[in-house]
């Protein structure tokens, strides 16, 4: 009898489960369908992945930030992060997810994930291990005053940073009271007194200064600072080269970050500045019996943050600048700048309680700042509002001004001629005070100067 051939097995074709991916068609992670193999699955997959949940797939896009294509221009790139830091992490990214879920509930929509993207970019690649004394300083200075210009101000534009500000006493506007009027005063006089015009510069001869103008227009942050930022903030030090002596107790930061400084919003990540022009006082403008006042407030620069240091060099700042490309640019300018003087009058108000001489800062403006780019410039005073123990920041704006070629008239020196009043009017009588302050400090001043004390504003150094 001959035998039965055993039927060939059937193949069953898979039934896609509704609203589901068939287990036909589920993919091995990293597998991927070319548009000539199924065109019509392809784009049924497509569809189906829209379904999923966003903050699973933002999550899964966050973590694998780092590939190894080439980053784009402007887009920040990941540092290789330690061991020790994947729990810092991983609590980032517990933090974005409630954020979506957050957003979720207010708005009914899911946020787009590009924006967080970028920010936990910054978060995981400027603050990965910000309170880390045990590194050395130069480590510090070469991770992150390296920092690009593009990558810097990625937290300036998230508007959660005025948040963040206002939450630690910080505010981008005026007071009701305003500034005193001894400040007004000195604000007319600064933007009205003449200076002398720098010779055989692009903005000395007007057909130079028109092709410049129209030269630079549009073009990027480097550029702009590389060509005309000399003529709206001019250098300090180089003048004090050309003979300008009481400009010799002053030191300059470009795009340096300050390093030394403690940040200013209540955040383990608050940002630290990185201004693209800073100037305060040289360490050694301050005599060695002033100095030895200092150092209980100072601690070891090595590895450890003040109130009253931007870096190791640069004490009690007082002026800041901005670079950037288009006029919404000059808004993260503007943040940036006001962040940095909220820690410039934080300092100096914690210096002058020592010696019960903060009331003399109550509404006087002790800090500029400048904002600008290819054709407009900001300029700002900041001074802060004291009330007992209760201290804001804040700002008012001195001038808002085009410098470029218009029939508004000549305003291509106006910047620099304020700057030029501040460092020959204001300066002399601002470090004479900051000196007598220091002189009144006691010997036997005790202070304990740690991340934990001075995260601590209404903490003071024992007598």
């Amino acid at each position: 009898m001959a035998r039965e051939r055993p039927k060939p097995a059937q193949t069953k074709k898979a039934k896609p489960h509704r609203g589901g991916i068939s287990k036909a068609a589920t993919l091995r992670r990293g597998s991927r369908i070319t548009p000539a193999e199924n065109p019509p699955q392809q784009k049924r997959r497509s569809r189906r992945l829209q379904g999923l949940d966003p903050t699973q797939t933002t999550l899964e896009c966050i973590r694998q930030t780092k590939t190894s294509k080439q980053p784009r221009e402007g887009e920040a790139s990941l540092r290789p992060i330690s061991q020790e830091d994947e729990a810092i992490r991983d609590a980032i990214l517990a933090i974005v997810k409630n954020d979506y879920i957050d957003c979720w509930r207010k708005t009914g929509t899911w946020p787009s994930e590009e924006p967080d993207t970028d920010r936990l970019r910054e978060l995981i690649n400027e603050e990965a291990s910000p309170y880390n004394n045990e590194r050395s300083q130069a480590t510090q200075e070469e991770t992150e005053s390296s920092t690009s210009r593009t990558q810097k101000h990625g937290a300036y534009k998230n508007p959660l940073i005025l948040r963040q500000m206002k939450d630690s006493g910080s505010f981008m506007h005026d007071h009701e009271l305003g500034i005193t009027a001894e400040s007004e005063r000195l604000c007319q006089r600064l933007l009205k007194e003449p200076q002398p015009a720098p010779q055989h510069t692009l903005f000395s001869d007007d057909a130079l200064f028109k092709k410049t103008c129209s030269r630079i227009e549009g073009e990027n942050e480097t550029r702009v600072v590389r060509d005309i930022s000399q003529f709206i903030v001019p250098s300090a030090e180089i003048l004090a080269d050309k003979g300008a002596k009481h400009l010799a107790v002053l030191r300059e930061t470009t795009n340096a970050c300050w390093t030394n400084s403690v940040p200013f919003a209540n955040s383990r990540f608050g940002p630290r500045p990185q201004p693209d022009f800073g100037l305060g006082f040289d360490r050694y403008a301050f005599d060695p019996e002033r100095l030895r006042k200092l150092d209980p407030l100072l601690g070891n620069l090595m590895n450890e943050r003040t109130f009253y240091t931007a870096t190791s060099q640069m004490y009690f700042p007082f002026l800041t600048s901005g670079v950037k490309c288009g006029h919404d640019g000059l808004e993260v300018a503007d943040r940036q700048n006001a962040y940095a003087q909220s820690i410039v009058l934080r300092g100096l108000h914690s210096l002058f309680k020592l010696v019960g001489r903060e009331s003399e800062l109550h509404r006087e403006i002790n800090g500029f700042s400048i904002s600008h780019n290819d054709c407009e410039v900001r300029i700002y005073g900041h001074y802060a509002v004291i009330n007992g123990n209760d201290v804001k920041f804040y700002r008012c704006l001195i001038s808002a001004f085009s410098f470029v070629p218009s029939a508004e008239g000549d305003q291509r020196w106006k910047a620099y001629n304020f700057v030029k009043n501040v460092y020959d009017l204001w300066l002399p009588e601002h470090f004479e005070r900051i000196c007598s302050v220091i002189d009144m400090l006691p010997d036997n001043l005790e202070f304990d100067v740690s991340e934990q004390d001075l995260a601590m504003p209404n903490r003071q150094p024992s007598i």
